[in-house]
């Protein structure tokens, strides 16, 4: 094996590994790695043995899922500074195979990349509520700016129009609760200490449902993280949105998704993604019309102010680097 080789394998390993930290729908961190044996490409394919069958049948949040991880992929390589092609979605006859990303070149380190990276590992999913303190115009500026780089559109509602989102969360919650097979399968995921490494721990969970604007995704029973009094009333909401609904567009979702997130983070906001709002068609549809034809639903975000003096949500666990790699 060369220098340049071992080089290149380390580059994709690294790459991996960042991955690591991306955020996923219930942690399920729905993907698998393959490098090339020449260390020149890496492939990107979903895994469904860690699908949500009920929650999400079309994979949908899979393939976001799936973005997110790209993304964080592409930060470790643009901070390192590689040069590299993405193809998505490459070939038809493998569905599953999501991205290719091929090096290209080496050359100077991309900063911007570098400080994004940096975020991710402070970056969290935090369910309670945010501050009275609004966001500034320019970190929502700045987080539309990121998810628009992404090929996807943010749309920030008006106040007025908080109570619809609120309305099609609440529907999408009925829904879901009533059936069963849910039920069952938000216990698998969700709640006790996750000894596997994916999943949410009871300790990310509210130990109560907060008083907040939009109303929380309900996950069967409490949790133990504390939780404050506040009520949300300066957050701000958004929609992640394109013109059309299908894999590729899932998968730049949530490559827009994770941009905009670590934007935030480094701005000092906090973002929470809200899914449920789209895995039910009624609540889709809902969004659909407050979007008044812009486009697509993709998901809905929550952007505010954390509690300075609270500390961090603990961290969820990982998947080791070598549970999601395929040699």
């Amino acid at each position: 094996m060369t220098q340049t080789h071992e080089s290149d394998v380390t580059t994709l390993r690294a790459a991996i590994e960042a991955a690591r930290a991306a955020p996923s729908i219930h942690n399920t961190q729905p993907w698998r790695w393959q490098p090339s044996h020449d260390g020149q490409t890496l492939h990107l394919y979903a895994d469904r043995s860690r699908q949500l069958e009920v929650e999400d049948p079309e994979g949908r949040l899979l393939i976001e899922s799936c973005g997110t991880a790209l993304h964080h992929a592409r930060l470790a390589l643009a901070a390192a500074g590689w040069r590299f092609d993405v193809q998505r979605l490459p070939d038809n006859n493998q569905p599953d195979l999501l991205a290719m990303i091929t090096l290209t070149g080496h050359g100077d380190p991309d900063e911007h990349a570098r400080v994004l990276l940096d975020a991710a590992s402070r970056r969290h999913t935090d369910r309670r509520p945010v501050t009275d303190r609004p966001p500034d115009q320019p970190a929502l500026d700045a987080v539309v700016a990121a998810v628009t780089a992404e090929d996807t559109r943010l749309y920030l509602l008006r106040r007025d129009q908080v109570v619809e989102i609120a309305a099609a969360m609440a529907a999408a919650d009925i829904i879901e609760v009533s059936d069963e097979a849910h039920r069952a399968e938000i216990a698998r995921w969700v709640g006790g200490e996750r000894r596997d490494a994916t999943g949410i721990p009871a300790n990310a969970v509210p130990e109560h449902a907060p008083q907040t604007q939009v109303p929380g995704r309900y996950f069967g029973s409490p949790g133990t993280l504390p939780i404050g009094h506040g009520h949300d009333d300066a957050a701000v909401y958004g929609i992640l949105h394109g013109d059309n609904d299908a894999p590729l567009d899932w998968l730049r979702a949530g490559e827009a998704l994770s941009a905009g997130w670590l934007t935030a983070t480094t701005r000092g906001l906090s973002l929470l993604p809200i899914s449920a709002v789209v895995e039910v068609l009624p609540a889709r549809l809902a969004l659909r019309r407050l979007l008044s034809g812009l486009g697509n639903p993709y998901l809905a975000v929550r952007l505010g102010y954390p509690d300075a003096e609270a500390p961090a949500p603990p961290a969820t666990p990982r998947l080791t680097a070598d549970e999601v790699t395929e040699s």
